[in-house]
Order: structure tokens, then C-alpha cells, then sequence
């Protein structure tokens, strides 16, 4: 299977207003240009603020399939914010890479994604949190992800390089024991009940 790198971004930590007090966040990502490094721990221009929750070995990276922003889009203009932001560039989800053409059904833990200089290894889903709901604008965004499953992924670095906006890459299958959707789905029955 065949997906597209349509962009890559990459932020840094700054102090956010959420909930009437300052939280330092990273969520809000920029696209890079050219070449992007990519070590073991993520992007080399990347940060995490809180590194309990993200980042290290096995989050190093997080993938959003480009597919569901229509879905947020909209979900942002029934919150009534397409009056004031109608734009929701790539990165706006947190995700260091947009991808097109792998959904979270088709990405299963310890499947790979070989792109021409490096090699990632999906290792779970991406859970909400408060923080996703204040970068999405409204206070139901957390509940929506965990509804519709529109979670994106992390990823491993298996092996080091550089990844550039546009470049495709293969899905080589892992052991196909559990896929991205199920196990989002089993992390967020609890939340749903």
C-alpha cells in the first residue's frame, strides 16, 4: 500500500492560554520546507511540552491522515468558529506529518512506513486531551475524536534520515494483530460510557 507525505511540520513550545491559565503547548505545528531531519526522538526542529504524554522513542512522531480535515473543518463551523478561522492548515491537529492514503483502519501497530531516506514503525494512537480541545477552538473537540476515531498515530524511527513534503512512502505489514482504529477504540470505551 501507497501513501503521500503531503506536508511536514514542526513547533516549538510556547505558553497557551487555556481554561484561564498559561499551559505551555507544542500542538500548534508549522509546515517545514525541504529536507526535514529526523533522528530517533522526532524531527530535529520538533518539540514536545509535555514529555509524559508525548514524544520519546515510541511517539516520536505523530501522522494524521490529511483525509479527516474536512471532517474538522466542518466540525469547527458548526461550532460557530468559521466566522472568525475558516482556515485549518496541515499541523493545526498536532500531527508532524500529513499523510494521504493511510487511514487509521489501514495502520496496524508494528506495520512500517519506508519512505526513501528513513524508515518509521507505527506503535499506537494518539489519545485527546484538554489541549486538543482549546487548538481545535471548542470544547467538544476531545469527545469528537474520540466518537469518530479520527485519532492519527504515532510512530517509531526505526532508522534515521530525512523526510520532505510530497515524497511517498510504502506501508510494509507488521504482525497484524491489532490495527490503530481498534485499539483507539478499546483506549476510548471507558471515555464513551
Amino acid at each position: 500500500m501507497k501513501a503521500k507525505l503531503l506536508s511536514v511540520q514542526a513547533g516549538q513550545v510556547r505558553k497557551v492560554l487555556i481554561q484561564g491559565r498559561l499551559v505551555p503547548s507544542a500542538m500548534r505545528k508549522v509546515a517545514q520546507s525541504g529536507p526535514v531531519q529526523l533522528a530517533a526522538l522526532g524531527l530535529l526542529a520538533d518539540e514536545q511540552a509535555d514529555l509524559t504524554v508525548h514524544g520519546g522513542l515510541d511517539k516520536a512522531v505523530y501522522a494524521y491522515p490529511a483525509e479527516h480535515y474536512d471532517f474538522w473543518r466542518a466540525a469547527r463551523a458548526e461550532a460557530g468558529l468559521d466566522a472568525i478561522d475558516t482556515s485549518l492548515d496541515f499541523g493545526a491537529l498536532g500531527e508532524n506529518l500529513s499523510l494521504q492514503g493511510l487511514l487509521e483502519a489501514d495502520a496496524w501497530v508494528g506495520d512500517e512506513l519506508h519512505f526513501a531516506h528513513c524508515r518509521l514503525r507505527v506503535t499506537e494512537p494518539r489519545e485527546p486531551c484538554f489541549k486538543f480541545n482549546a487548538a481545535m477552538g471548542f470544547s467538544g473537540a476531545s469527545k469528537l475524536m474520540a466518537q469518530s476515531g479520527f485519532c492519527g498515530f504515532y510512530l517509531a524511527v526505526d532508522t534515521p534520515g530525512t523526510l520532505s513534503a510530497g515524497e511517498d512512502c510504502e506501508l510494509v505489514p507488521g504482525p497484524r494483530r491489532v490495527s490503530i482504529a481498534e485499539r483507539f477504540a478499546a483506549k476510548m470505551f471507558k471515555h464513551l460510557r
